[in-house]
């Protein structure tokens, strides 16, 4: 089993980049792979195509998704909002019933509208979402800072665990002869006339 991380961060190895990898630990100490993708600073640089074809090649093959961003004026940074409305734009089946986390990092405030916003991409795909023992969030200005932040370790360590459980429920269900439901083609319904 393999989960993408997305690190929305135009920082590689910032909080955000932090608080996938303590996702990530639990992850590969279930048994799961992971593979952290910095995209944030791809799309600074213009690469927001190439970097989301890349992702969407490992989703292909994945079992499930993290999503990590930054907030930047008490939302997600632009950077992760741009490529993830060109992922999930593209992503269809790829992405339908995988389990997805989100998470926000910040210095002090707006994780609950980050969120908010990033929470919104995989309800709309039919993902199931990965909780935590609290709002998937981890405070500080720095890595150290989100180190210290000992509730927000507590939270990434709490969701990679939930999401190693739920991916071992979904393989087991399979083996089982559980199959996802039907897709429904979407009835799109316009008010004006």
């Amino acid at each position: 089993m393999k989960v993408l991380m997305i690190n929305g961060s135009r920082r590689d190895a910032g909080c955000t980049y932090t608080a996938l990898s303590l996702v990530a630990k639990e992850l590969n100490a279930a048994g799961i792979e992971t593979e952290i993708m910095n995209v944030g600073s791809r799309v600074m640089k213009g690469e927001t195509k190439e970097a989301v074809k890349e992702a969407l090649a490992v989703m292909k093959e994945a079992d499930g998704l993290v999503i990590g961003a930054p907030v930047y004026y008490a939302s997600p940074a632009g950077e992760a909002l741009m490529f993830l409305d060109r992922f999930f734009w593209d992503g269809g089946d790829d992405l339908r019933c995988k389990p997805c986390a989100t998470v926000a990092s910040a210095r002090r405030a707006g994780t609950t509208a980050t969120l908010d916003a990033l929470n919104k991409y995989p309800t709309i795909c039919e993902m199931p979402l990965v909780s935590s023992s609290y709002w998937n969030m981890v405070h500080g200005f720095t890595p150290k800072d989100v180190m210290q932040d000992l509730e927000g370790v507590q939270i990434m360590e709490t969701l990679g665990r939930n999401m190693a459980w739920l991916l071992k429920c979904i393989e087991a269900g399979k083996a089982a002869g559980m199959e996802p439901p039907a897709y429904t083609k979407k009835t799109l319904t316009n008010f004006i006339r």
